[in-house]
């Protein structure tokens, strides 16, 4: 608990460096708003293979608010990959399939963080409320 402690709070300096602590923690708490949004169209989406979109928009509307967005948005997405691959591995196994699951949804995280157009990954028949 301490290391992943001072993980977070040594990341969290080194994202302050320029920016006054008022509008980066404001952006970060926007951030994680955005990615809850995402999270939650994820769950509540009826279309297939839409995970990837969603996790792209999030990153990007986070990402848009500042650093502190795209420092709340590094942080959630990685300890959101990380816990999905422990409870993978010890659910299904060593599966490739899981792996390369993982892997493309870490792109489309990627590809929003850096400011890229989302719907990239946007599915064909996806409602236009989304």
């Amino acid at each position: 608990m301490r290391l992943f402690t001072g993980i977070v709070f040594c990341s969290l300096v080194m994202g302050v460096t320029s920016e006054n602590w008022y509008s980066f923690f404001k952006e970060a708490v926007q951030g994680v708003g955005d990615l809850g949004r995402a999270y939650w169209n994820v769950l509540t989406s009826s279309n297939q293979n839409s995970n990837r979109y969603f996790y792209a928009q999030g990153n990007y509307d986070a990402a848009q608010r500042g650093p502190g967005g795209v420092w709340a948005a590094k942080l959630i997405s990685s300890t959101r990959v990380y816990l999905q691959r422990f409870l993978d591995y010890y659910l299904y196994g060593n599966s490739s399939t899981v792996l390369e699951d993982s892997k493309s949804n870490e792109k489309a995280e990627e590809w929003g963080r850096s400011g890229k157009d989302p719907d990239r990954f946007r599915p064909d028949g996806m409602p236009k409320n989304y």
